[in-house]
């Protein structure tokens, strides 16, 4: 690892010890935001929003988007920042970096990291560090149009996204003995458990179930336990439980509907994010959203690039799709959410428009194609009184 990474890193970690908590309330929405320090880019009436296409199947889902939202008229014009995988400049970065602190929101593909390249550092959690992303939130629900062995799946994830194994921090002592530092604070832990809670409250959700394995790593994880503890003795009305990560794979996998709101450290949150996306039918559904005092970064669920089937029009569009859903939501365009969010919905539940990852045969433009005829029929329905019957 070069030098000059090394130091932004150990500067990113150093900077998030820093964040204290300072009592918000966070919420789902844009009212997650101090809205005097994340002012959103807005002119004219419409809005600038940075896109990151990322790599793999990303470019071809974020031309989906802006075809969906030029029919549904939604008020945003996108400022693309593309990056080249293959090149270890960091140009690019930071002009993505600078975009997002300008327009204070942005939508992204995953952005492909290479294996075995110790030089090149992640560049998404690189992103996340910089913005303070601290947290990152995942709703998984079923889709009662989908098959899937289990029926009414709906759980808050709530994930660490700046500490733990992700620190980037590992250095090899002596030939073949390579060691990897887990961060874990007080004060990104209080942050994230309050967070979870507050959003427990909003929602109106009974339960908070900490995930750990503070029975192995009784510093680390035990010191998040212990902050996420305490911090649930401040909310009386919401009952809170821990579990050890590999039970909770179990209890996952065995039944799923005892979950209601789960708070994690980041690499448990990678696991079990992906394995709840399986539950619901696979990687090409959820969104993720990623959430900080100042900025807030919309993508798919399960951050895969999609290497393999890019460019085959297979490709399932719903996960970004919906992101593009909690970015209109975030922007305070709730109509312009709603529709396209009724016509996702549709075109999954009603009109069973699947591609091959569900076991259909529909290609990924057939799905984006009804999910645009939805958005014209709602539309043609309100302006001009049409009614919904005999369609």
């Amino acid at each position: 690892m070069s030098t000059s990474i090394l130091f932004r890193t150990l500067s990113g970690q150093i900077k998030n010890l820093g964040h204290r908590n300072t009592g918000c309330v966070w919420t789902l929405t844009r009212n997650a935001h101090n809205k005097s320090n994340s002012p959103l880019a807005q002119y004219g009436g419409r809005f600038t929003v940075t896109m990151l296409p990322g790599d793999g199947i990303g470019p071809e889902m974020m031309n989906y988007v802006k075809e969906v939202y030029r029919y549904a008229g939604v008020p945003v014009d996108f400022e693309e920042i593309r990056f080249d995988p293959n090149s270890e400049s960091e140009i690019d970065f930071f002009d993505a970096i600078t975009s997002i602190k300008r327009n204070g929101v942005a939508i992204k593909g995953n952005i492909e990291t290479r294996e075995n390249r110790p030089g090149q550092i992640s560049r998404n959690v690189e992103l996340r560090n910089e913005l303070d992303l601290f947290t990152y939130i995942m709703h998984c629900k079923s889709f009662p149009g989908i098959q899937t062995r289990h029926k009414d799946i709906d759980i808050f994830l709530i994930r660490q996204n700046t500490e733990g194994e992700y620190a980037m921090l590992e250095h090899e002592n002596a030939p073949g003995v390579v060691e990897s530092l887990k961060i874990v604070t007080r004060a990104n832990s209080e942050r994230l458990a309050r967070y979870a809670f507050d959003l427990a409250v909003k929602e109106g959700r009974k339960k908070v179930t900490t995930v750990h394995k503070a029975n192995i790593m009784k510093v680390s994880d035990g010191l998040f336990l212990e902050t996420c503890t305490a911090v649930a003795k401040e909310y009386p009305n919401i009952e809170h439980n821990n579990m050890i990560i590999d039970n909770c794979c179990m209890q996952m996998v065995a039944k799923p509907q005892q979950f209601d709101v789960m708070i994690m450290t980041n690499l448990y949150g990678n696991i079990l994010s992906n394995l709840a996306c399986g539950l619901i039918g696979g990687p090409g559904l959820l969104s993720g959203r990623n959430m900080g005092p100042k900025y807030a970064v919309f993508e798919p669920g399960t951050r895969n690039t999609g290497q393999s089937i890019a460019g085959k029009n297979i490709a399932n569009p719903i996960a970004m799709l919906n992101a593009s859903v909690d970015l209109l939501d975030h922007l305070g365009l709730d109509h312009h959410a709603q529709l396209i969010g009724s016509a996702i919905t549709k075109t999954i539940n009603e009109d069973h428009i699947f591609t091959p990852d569900l076991h259909g045969q529909a290609t990924s433009i057939d799905v984006v194609q009804n999910v645009i005829r939805n958005i014209q029929y709602e539309t043609k329905a309100k302006n001009w009184g049409g009614s919904h019957m005999g369609r």
